[in-house]
C-alpha cells in the first residue's frame, strides 16, 4: 500500500487562500470594487495615515502597483492623500467618508465567508485554528525580520 504524504503546510494554506479569494470575489462582485481595492481599504482602515511604501508592504505588492491602485481609488473618491507634516515630500493615506460605510456594508459578507470556511468546526476548534495560525504567522514574520537584518 502506498502512503500518501500529508499536504504541506504551505500548499494547504495556499489552497485555502485561493478558495477564499474565489468565494470573496463571488460574494463581492456586485460592489463595483475589485479584491485588490477591498484589500487596500481593509488594510488602510487599520493603518490610516500610513504612506504608500508601508501600504505596499502590508499588501505584499510592488510600490508602483500600489501607487496606480491608490491613484484610481483617489480619483473615485475612496481614499485621499494628505501631506506628511514631518516630510514635505511624503504623503499619507486616509479613507474618505465614502469608504467607511462601504467597509461596514462588507462586514456581513466577510463574516458569511468566515462562517462558510469554518463550517464543521466547533467554537473551540475555530479558536485553536486561529491561535495556531497566529503563532505560525509570528514565527515566519520573526524569521523574515531576522533574515532582513543580515541582508
Amino acid at each position: 500500500m502506498t502512503e500518501t504524504p500529508p499536504p504541506s503546510l504551505g500548499l494547504l494554506i495556499a489552497d485555502v487562500f485561493r478558495l477564499m479569494r474565489r468565494r470573496f470575489d463571488e460574494k463581492s462582485k456586485d460592489t463595483g470594487l475589485t479584491r485588490a481595492q477591498w484589500q487596500l481599504l481593509a488594510r488602510l482602515s487599520k493603518s490610516e495615515g500610513i504612506n504608500q511604501a508601508g501600504l505596499a508592504d502590508l499588501l505584499d505588492m510592488e510600490p508602483m502597483s500600489v501607487c496606480r491602485l491608490v491613484d484610481r481609488m483617489e480619483e473615485s473618491g475612496w481614499v485621499t492623500r494628505k501631506p506628511d507634516p514631518a516630510d514635505r515630500r511624503a504623503r499619507r493615506l486616509f479613507l474618505t467618508q465614502k469608504a467607511r460605510p462601504a467597509l461596514e456594508d462588507m462586514k456581513p459578507v466577510v463574516m458569511e465567508l468566515f462562517d462558510e470556511a469554518m463550517e464543521g468546526l466547533d467554537p473551540s476548534e475555530r479558536e485553536q485554528l486561529l491561535a495556531a495560525l497566529t503563532v505560525v504567522r509570528a514565527n515566519l514574520a520573526r524569521s523574515n525580520a531576522q533574515t532582513a537584518e543580515y541582508a
